[in-house]
């Protein structure tokens, strides 16, 4: 059996149990705080970082290469098209997501939701680039009435974890949320996504692991 390494309140950490509920998968879950020094952290992620995944066969790291390794061997409920361009495309956007919006907005964090501040310069840096990049992900992105087409994929498990976040941030810290103000209304994808017994029991896992912080 699978055990879902980290804390419910990472977004990382929910976007592979996101996918694991929706695909029915058997898996365990187990607290691992950031940065811990434990060799068997360390053992199956080098960087101590959060989410990793236990398996039968050894430890495994990183989001998207656990999504897909969940994909490969629990194939059914597929959370990728059977086609290999629209698989890809579903790939790009998850990546997308991951990597041009939340890894860009993570800078603005320590202010939005920990007490700390963020520099003027910084501020200005990550506006700057989220400007260009949610422009691109606008001509990616489709709400049709999922992020990536008329199926939930891969790419929800991301978008569902990860854009609250830049929207909340984004307001919080610059002052207008970044996706409505490029005109992403993005909400009522959020509550579509939010209506699925998977993410409803992501949301009330993450308030209880939030409140017991």
């Amino acid at each position: 059996m699978i055990t879902l390494c980290g804390s419910p309140i990472s977004n990382y950490y929910n976007k592979v149990k996101l996918a694991l509920l929706e695909k029915g998968v058997p898996f365990t879950e187990e607290f691992v705080p950031t940065k811990s020094t434990d060799p068997a952290v360390l053992a199956a992620s080098p960087l101590a970082k959060i989410p990793f995944i236990r398996t039968p066969q050894g430890g495994l790291c990183e989001s998207q290469v656990i999504l897909e390794y969940i994909e490969s061997a629990y194939p059914s409920p597929p959370l990728l098209p059977a086609d290999p361009y629209a698989a890809a495309k579903v790939r790009e956007l998850t990546l997308f997501i991951d990597l041009h919006l939340e890894l860009v907005v993570r800078d603005l964090y320590p202010q939005a939701f920990f007490g700390g501040t963020v520099s003027d310069s910084n501020k200005a840096r990550v506006q700057k680039q989220l400007q260009k990049n949610i422009a691109a992900f606008k001509q990616l992105a489709r709400f049709a009435p999922y992020v990536a087409g008329d199926t939930f994929t891969q790419a929800d498990c991301s978008a569902f974890a990860n854009l609250p976040l830049l929207g909340m941030a984004t307001k919080a810290v610059l002052g207008e949320d970044m996706l409505l103000a490029a005109g992403i209304d993005y909400k009522p994808y959020i509550k579509l996504v939010g209506e699925r017994p998977a993410a409803q029991k992501v949301v009330a896992d993450r308030k209880a692991a939030a409140t017991r912080a």
